[in-house]
């Protein structure tokens, strides 16, 4: 389902005032009216899209509505998501049973033979023709719409590779509430957190839920991929060589890793179960690789250069 830009379709700003609508709306109808394009069939859909973006646009309950679907899309967008994977079904959620008998003002004389509203018209506010009560005339305006179903709203909350891994506690504030919002462990970006019951009542009380939306900051330390995380090690030349033991950052303390004689630069060793947590799977974490850097002195005392000629010779 495509996403309506009712402003753009009427060339309005957001905080445009119903006499700007009222004007940009008579402006456009008269330009494109059916009786002024007879045959055009761009002129008609233009027509069509024009009296929609009046319907919502014109009622201040609709507006309302509209600018809170709006809000939670241009979220998603901003936070990188794609268009077109935009969950729908997380704004409007769960099913539109029932329906309520209502009285359409005067839109339907506008469509004519012309066809109904858009799939996001009828979605979001009902619409004309798509469900009628079994009494329904032609010609008559009482028509079968669905009710108003509660907006859930997405909003994207940036947290720190710590916080994923340990999980973390956030207050939100949502109009005159205040709400602890619990992020669970092992949380990626992308991510989706439900804040059920947070949003306005809609006509009959139901209220919207909240859908915050992970984003896990760069660390300088581990690069995460999946559950797995993924770090540099320096040593000692003297360390790759000979062999031993040096101490490895991880996400929790600090734990010895072995070091072979004859280590090479670049050469990575996994420590098990010293990754991420893996979300909602108790106990149980990914990897830790470690990549070795070899570090190659740059200044010898003339003692340690004539040991190197040696071994070097040896060779």
């Amino acid at each position: 389902m495509d996403y309506k830009d009712y402003y753009k379709v009427l060339g309005v700003e957001k905080n445009a005032t119903p006499d700007d609508i009222k004007r940009a709306y008579r402006k456009l109808a008269k330009r494109y009216h059916p009786d002024k394009n007879p045959g055009d069939k761009q002129a008609e859909e233009k027509f069509k899209e024009i009296n929609e973006a009046n319907e919502v646009l014109s009622d201040s309950e609709k507006k309302a509505r509209y600018d809170q679907i709006s809000n939670s899309y241009s979220s998603w967008q901003q936070a990188g998501g794609s268009p077109g994977a935009f969950s729908w079904e997380d704004l409007f959620g769960g099913n539109y049973g029932g329906g309520a008998r209502v009285e359409v003002n005067d839109i339907g004389d506008l469509f004519g033979e012309m066809g109904g509203f858009s799939d996001f018209f009828r979605t979001f506010f009902g619409g004309t023709g798509e469900r009628r009560n079994p009494a329904y005339q032609r010609g008559s305006r009482q028509q079968y719409v669905q009710p108003q179903q509660p907006v859930n709203y997405q909003q994207q909350l940036t947290i720190s590779l710590y916080e994923a891994y340990h999980g973390a506690t956030r207050l939100i504030q949502l109009n005159d509430k205040k709400i602890e919002v619990k992020i669970p462990a092992g949380s990626k970006t992308g991510t989706k957190v439900r804040v059920a019951g947070v949003g306005p009542k809609n006509n009959r009380g139901g209220q919207g839920d909240l859908y915050l939306i992970i984003q896990v900051a760069a660390d300088n330390r581990f690069k995460r991929k999946g559950d797995n995380l993924y770090t540099h090690k320096h040593i000692d030349l003297y360390s790759s060589v000979l062999g031993g033991e040096v101490e490895v950052e991880t996400m929790t303390e600090n734990v010895l890793l072995k070091i072979p004689a004859g280590t090479q630069s670049e050469q990575t060793f996994r420590l098990g179960g010293k990754g991420m947590p893996k979300l909602k799977q108790n106990k149980s974490f990914g990897d830790l690789f470690v990549t070795v850097v070899i570090d190659i002195p740059k200044k010898l005392s003339p003692e340690q250069k004539d040991l190197f000629k040696k071994l070097r010779k040896i060779h």
